[in-house]
């Protein structure tokens, strides 16, 4: 089932056109033209979401829940649509698509329980003490509030999970945010068809149409307007260091700075254990590579980099991982830009001094194979280049002289999302003696698993000390995500006829 989009931005209900257009620049099929968005546009968009959040933010939790479940339910009635457009933009399988949506629509109903739940509101009271000596106490209410519209980013590598109601979107509307969406571009047709979806969940539920607006553009210029626009109160971002940094930038800038949750960059180190490499290197070898190439590489938690004391064990876990890439077969990447960019990385790596070459493989215009690199830990520690991202299939295994070494690695290491221990019982110790270094690095830290693969629940952090995140203290994955579009207010001596309703 063919999907043809309109080419148009959707701001506040209507569809809306532009004087420029652009070009997506499909796997499959005949490109077609979108309206560049400027910054008059997101002036409209903006504005329309101020209209609205008077209305939208004091909606109830029940009301609110229902609008996502519905965004939900439309989302599935035009999934064959989804699947196609995604699939013709990205060149993702239909597969990875089908589960991606799976997990969109999963999310956006997981902040409907949230809101059925309630407890996010961190509801407190101080009752009035007026005997309290020497001085009385008022009486003080706290709860969470939104904290107005939400600039959003869509995301090259997921265009559903990360993208126009992924789960910046869906967090940002249950905290009672309307949201301004910039679409990646690309991936417009499949922003366009979810956005499609969104305004139909408006429309059922009979919400402000200033709720919800997407604005298409490939310039910088429409981005950097979004997020300086004096009505946008927060920002979700995901993407690159250099993109996030210089939106991360404009926003502290501002007259009135606000808050830029990006998620930037990681290469997600795994370190190996002694006796986990001894009794199970070629297994780990094995997945390593797996997780690698999932996606052709193109996961924030691609775990790039793997450390382990040399020696024998060591090589023998080289070999299978050497072995298991071999295999795998060019994969097409999201947009000729980042085929280009993993080249130059790859050239990067390739370059550094101390680095061996171990699988060499070649790239076409959009298509990428895995390269593996192997180093010491004395050379890496002498390279702080070795530690940025390479988007895409490319491994650099580390080999370090003993434990110390390790943990001084470890230590080398800028903020991360996720960092791995493979270990065995008798592993126990370093593992001990690793945890709290990485857990100083890295958002999320696990043991004897890969980190490609992020569960949506209650338990996830998905953000990191910078550069993985610009907010440490925040996630862009799980329930805990709605805390960032939300601000607490103190109530002092409010009647209950005035407080609002969820206080009383």
């Amino acid at each position: 089932m063919s999907f043809t989009p309109k080419g148009k931005h959707l701001i506040a209900g209507d569809w809306v056109s532009s004087e420029k257009t652009f070009s997506n620049i499909p796997v499959t099929g005949e490109a077609a033209e979108f309206a560049e968005g400027t910054p008059d546009d997101i002036a409209k968009a903006a504005q329309a979401a101020e209209d609205a959040f008077a209305t939208f933010s004091v909606t109830t939790r029940d009301e609110r829940a229902a609008f996502l479940n519905k965004i939900a339910e439309e989302i599935e009635a035009r999934a064959d649509k989804i699947t196609e457009i995604g699939t013709r933009e990205t060149g993702l399988p239909a597969a990875r698509l089908q589960g991606e949506r799976g997990r969109t629509t999963g999310q956006i109903k997981l902040f409907a329980k949230v809101l059925q739940d309630g407890s996010y509101l961190d509801r407190r009271h101080d009752e009035a003490l007026p005997d309290r000596a020497p001085l009385p106490r008022p009486d003080i209410r706290l709860m969470q509030r939104p904290v107005g519209p939400v600039g959003v980013f869509g995301a090259s590598n997921f265009p559903l999970a990360f993208s126009t109601a992924g789960g910046d979107t869906a967090s940002a509307l249950a905290a009672g945010c309307p949201v301004v969406v910039k679409g990646h571009p690309a991936h417009p047709g499949t922003a366009e068809i979810i956005a499609d979806a969104i305004l139909a969940a408006i429309e059922s539920c009979g919400l402000p149409k200033g709720v919800f607006s997407l604005v298409q553009g490939s310039t910088k210029e429409v981005g950097a307007s979004l997020v300086q626009h004096p009505l946008i109160k927060a920002v979700g971002f995901t993407g690159s260091l250099g993109a996030g940094r210089a939106l991360f930038d404009l926003c502290a800038a501002r007259p009135e700075p606000i808050p830029f949750f990006g998620e930037l960059g990681s290469v997600n180190p795994m370190f190996l254990l002694p006796k986990a490499l001894k009794n199970r290197g070629g297994e780990i070898g094995g997945g390593w590579a797996a997780s690698l190439t999932m996606g052709a590489g193109q996961f924030c938690t691609n775990p790039g980099v793997s450390i382990a004391i040399e020696g024998p064990d060591a090589d023998a876990y080289l070999e299978a991982a050497t072995a298991a890439l071999a295999e795998v077969g060019e994969q097409t990447m999201l947009t000729p830009g980042i085929a280009g960019a993993f080249e130059s990385g790859q050239k990067r790596v390739a370059a550094s001094s101390g680095v061996r070459e171990v699988l060499k493989t070649s790239c076409s215009t959009r298509g990428v194979s895995p390269y593996l690199y192997a180093t010491t830990g004395a050379d890496w520690l002498g390279n702080s280049e070795l530690g940025e991202e390479v988007f895409g299939p490319l491994g650099i295994f580390v080999t370090v002289k003993d434990f110390d070494e390790m943990i001084a690695v470890a230590k080398s290491f800028e903020g991360q999302l996720t960092a791995t221990l493979h270990m065995d019982a008798d592993d126990t110790i370093q593992a001990k003696a690793l945890l709290p270094v990485l857990e100083r690095k890295a958002g999320r830290v696990l043991a004897n698993g890969f980190p490609t693969g992020v569960e949506v629940s209650d338990g996830m952090v998905h953000g990191g000390p910078y550069p993985a995140s610009t907010n440490f203290g925040a996630t862009s994955v799980g329930t805990m995500a709605i805390r960032r579009f939300l601000r607490p207010v103190s109530y002092q001596n409010i009647p209950e006829s005035v407080l609002p309703d969820e206080l009383v």
